[in-house]
């Protein structure tokens, strides 16, 4: 049971560093991303190759250090982002979906098809996870992981929320509210909009890389669109332009998620068990009606600032504002 709990708390935190880039994306910018999954692939599969078993054909036959890995995931990521902002950034949102949809698919497609790269169908095996050796079991291992990932998701969170309420922060959130009156103030919305998308996708390859090295295996069925609709799920649940919504929105989803597979596999019968996924998807469709229903803005709304003008004493009538929490 407590292996299963440490196995869980990974993925949860994994996760929720996913949900976050999105959260950084949609929830504070307005960016409608359908294709989460590729940047995912691409983290995933940067890792693999830069850490993975020594090969010939790369970097000498030599493998690269484990943050080498998680920085070349975190930059390819980005350099993905960057190439597909350039290039859909101006369309709207209903468009940017569908383009960024249809490229997940695409960066699928081509890991399946690209035997010499990435192993094909059968993936990439034997990737070493970092500092396995000093670990004489694998429960004592999978502590120190959980902490790993622990350790990266608090960064995460602070580096995030530290960022969306500066400045730069302030103007993301004007360009999702209005972005004709945010240009209007003379703010350059295709950069704005363009350093979130790439932010974000540089979190969700951080998770990507995070998931590899967890697992020490990748494969192109690991990036199927189900993942991109459950972390959606997640972000929408937990509660939109909320990072400790996200957060929840990822505890809670993964629960269900993994808790209707052990349903399946225990108490249906055996005809029932092959459709268990669609049953699992079935599940998680339900549970974000029914949240769009009851509780559009999740678990945990976004928190909203209420201006409040206090005319001072001294001086020539000064104004002050103070903010509170709605």
């Amino acid at each position: 049971m407590t292996a299963y709990l440490i196995f869980f708390f990974t993925v949860v935190g994994i996760y929720a560093i996913a949900v976050i880039g999105l959260n950084l994306q949609w929830g504070f910018t307005g960016l409608f991303n359908a294709g989460v999954v590729g940047f995912l692939a691409i983290g995933g599969y940067t890792f693999a190759i830069l850490t993975g078993p020594p090969r010939a054909d790369f970097f000498g036959g030599f493998s690269m250090p484990f943050m080498v890995g998680i920085a070349g995931a975190i930059i390819a990521s980005m350099f993905g982002a960057l190439l597909l902002g350039l290039a859909t950034l101006k369309l709207r949102e209903d468009y940017l979906a569908i383009t960024t949809f249809g490229i997940a698919i695409t960066i699928q497609l081509a890991a399946l098809n690209s035997d010499w790269l990435t192993g094909g169908n059968l993936g990439l095996h034997g990737i070493p996870r970092p500092l396995q050796d000093l670990f004489e079991s694998n429960a004592a291992y999978g502590v120190f992981y959980l902490g790993l990932v622990a350790v990266t998701l608090g960064i995460v969170y602070w580096g995030v929320e530290a960022i969306v309420r500066s400045p730069w922060g302030r103007v993301l959130k004007a360009i999702r509210e209005d972005e004709v009156a945010a240009q209007s103030l003379g703010k350059n919305v295709l950069r704005y909009r363009l350093e979130a998308l790439m932010l974000g996708a540089g979190l969700m390859g951080l998770s990507g890389a995070l998931y590899v090295g967890f697992i020490a295996y990748i494969s192109p069925f690991d990036f199927m669109p189900i993942v991109t609709f459950q972390i959606w799920t997640m972000l929408i649940l937990g509660g939109s332009g909320n990072n400790r919504g996200a957060i929840l929105g990822a505890l809670v989803v993964w629960a269900i998620w993994s808790g209707s597979g052990a349903l399946v596999a225990n108490m249906l019968p055996p005809v029932w068990q092959a459709r268990g996924g669609a049953l699992q998807s079935v599940l998680i469709g339900l549970l974000l009606v029914l949240t769009l229903l009851y509780r559009p803005r999740g678990l945990i709304g976004e928190e909203t600032t209420i201006s409040r003008h206090v005319t001072g004493t001294t001086g020539a009538g000064l104004t002050k504002k103070k903010e509170t929490k709605a």
